[in-house]
């Protein structure tokens, strides 16, 4: 008959998971630790504990840190998108910086057009709606505010749908 050891209360996360017991020498240990149980659920299911082996194996020591978050990442990202994982989230993130880069070059843009006319106040029409201009309110022809074929102003990208 086998003795039943009892599970030390400092096994890490994976050892856990894997109800096995964690030796001293535990290559899971550093990076999976015992409070945080679902970051290795996840990277277990996408990846498998074997893959997860044999990547921090190839992976030098000082590195291997770097190497769990990017699959933490990963994981997370494949369980939230199973078809593009972190390429969505790129893709998406690269997407909202070309937009704001866009939003950016128009702000830039009229405030030159705005700084180079010191008399912009004064030769715009009374029915024209008010526009704050370097912290005074003056008047703004609808000129400025252009909407072209697809919705989308002239002075900043605006998407008529969520």
């Amino acid at each position: 008959m086998k003795s039943q050891e009892p599970r030390s209360s400092s096994s890490c996360a994976a050892c856990k998971f894997m109800k096995r017991r964690c030796t001293p020498h535990c290559l899971f240990a550093p990076y999976f630790l015992a409070d945080e149980p679902k970051k290795f659920a996840k990277v277990h299911k996408v990846f498998g504990a074997s893959n997860v082996t044999k990547i921090l194996n190839e992976v030098p020591e000082p590195q291997r840190q770097d190497a769990v978050n990017s699959l933490v990442f990963e994981a997370e990202e494949r369980l939230k998108d199973p078809v593009y994982g972190c390429i969505g989230a790129i893709a998406s993130l690269q997407d909202k910086m070309f937009q704001l880069q866009h939003d950016l070059a128009v702000a830039r843009a009229r405030l030159a057009r705005c700084s180079s006319k010191t008399s912009y106040v004064a030769s715009c029409s009374n029915t024209s709606p008010l526009l704050m201009l370097d912290g005074e309110f003056g008047l703004a022809s609808f000129d400025d505010f252009v909407v072209d074929q697809y919705g989308l102003t002239n002075e900043f990208r605006q998407h008529p749908f969520p």
